[in-house]
């Protein structure tokens, strides 16, 4: 968050309502989207020895963040008759040719509570629409003046307001969030064979993988590549039996995607029923290797293989 100055406003009985000119220091005007304003109030002790100010604001001095300027307003005997034992703070937009709502993100807090300060804090908070009809958002019960008086914020007569405020900008409202792509990143490691550290030999084929990876998804991998089972299998290569190399294959690019590929087409002519023989092979594997998603996607789309020719033998009657 960029500095956008220091305001420092002293507390008297006779507070007038903002005038623009109640506050001295130094106002910064941040070119970037966010920024935080400081607010010194001065002379807190006044408030015991004067009539109640309720309704009467300090105001900081005019800032500039996100390219529009703003101002802070602190009511220290709070701006209505029910919020008269608190201390109400606002964020108010300056200018007045404001048509089209500004989205705006603030926070406010004690100089000193550092853990509500920053650019995590003042996103989580919800965005409030400011333009020239409505200039003003904050909060009317934003401390109760006796708890501040035992706290460490009232320090030497006098308590500083930070305001945190983030301007949601043209650009931040294009924003698109690209598609996730671990699943491809995750199936070019297997392509590339990078980093492979187990082999086997599937149908006449050499196939290898990442232990880690098999280990994770499948607790019969784990099992034999990690528990009582793996002696003999770090150095050696893995013999697969009763499974085709194709299916093994599947087997794999489900491990390293969740989803369920596609059959290697060996016969075009004959594609339906190939991949009917195959997908039982392949709900074989996953019954073998508790790949429980797996099974259910085979069985899914041998479902949907019956019923299709259920309604081909069906129409053809």
């Amino acid at each position: 968050m960029s500095f956008a100055g220091v305001s420092i406003a002293r507390y008297s009985g006779d507070i007038a309502r903002y005038t623009g000119d109640v506050a001295s220091g130094h106002a910064v005007d941040v070119s970037t989207a966010s920024g935080y304003h400081l607010l010194v109030v001065t002379g807190y002790s006044r408030t015991k020895a004067s009539a109640p100010t309720t309704g009467k604001a300090i105001a900081s001095l005019p800032f500039t963040v996100g390219g529009r300027r703003w101002s802070i307003r602190c009511f220290p005997d709070g701006d209505t008759s029910e919020s008269s034992q608190y201390i109400s703070l606002y964020l108010h937009l300056v200018d007045k040719d404001v048509t089209e709502a500004v989205k705006v993100q603030y926070s406010f807090s004690f100089v000193d509570e550092v853990e509500n300060q920053g650019p995590a804090c003042v996103r989580a908070k919800k965005a409030h629409d400011f333009s020239s009809c409505h200039a003003t958002w904050g909060q009317k019960y934003f401390w109760n003046r006796v708890d501040l008086e035992k706290s460490s914020h009232l320090k030497g007569n006098c308590f500083t307001i930070r305001c945190d405020l983030a301007v949601a900008t043209t650009f931040d409202r294009f924003i698109t969030v690209p598609p996730s792509s671990i699943q491809r990143h995750i199936m070019n490691l297997l392509l590339s064979k990078e980093g492979t550290d187990v082999t086997f030999s599937v149908g006449g084929e050499t196939i290898v993988a990442h232990r880690c990876v098999l280990a994770a998804r499948s607790s019969v991998f784990k099992a034999e590549l990690f528990g009582p089972m793996m002696e003999g299998t770090i150095a050696s290569v893995i013999q697969i039996e009763d499974m085709e190399a194709r299916v093994f294959r599947a087997l794999l690019s489900f491990i390293y995607t969740d989803s369920l590929p596609d059959m290697e087409d060996d016969n075009v002519e004959d594609r339906e029923a190939q991949e009917l023989l195959w997908l039982q092979h392949l709900l074989a594997a996953a019954d073998r290797y508790d790949l429980q998603r797996l099974k259910i996607l085979c069985e899914e789309k041998l479902c949907k293989h019956s019923r299709e020719l259920g309604q081909n033998y069906f129409y053809s009657s």
